[in-house]
């Protein structure tokens, strides 16, 4: 792991399939189980992928958010917890 690599689950899109164009950083944990139950793809994203599901498997998405730009760190913040600034 480098931080090229974390700086790319930030940056890089999912490019294929029922998330494509997400962010591999906000890729729901049961698709990357899934991914490792059923081998991941080959190649850079492969290992991107793999490290995406041990960040979340291992409960540390939060240590990629000083790499989002500001506006996507606040939408990713607020997106599990069911709470917007809209709502207040």
């Amino acid at each position: 792991m480098t931080p090229d690599d974390l700086q790319a689950l930030v940056d890089l899109p999912m490019p294929f399939g029922k998330y494509k164009g997400r962010a591999i950083a906000d890729l729901p944990g049961h698709y990357l189980a899934w991914f490792s139950r059923q081998g991941f793809p080959p190649g850079r994203l492969g290992h991107l992928l793999a490290l995406m599901h041990e960040l979340d498997h291992n409960d540390l998405r939060a240590l990629l958010q000083p790499l989002r730009p500001p506006v996507m760190a606040e939408r990713a913040r607020t997106a599990g917890s069911g709470h917007s600034k809209a709502a207040e």
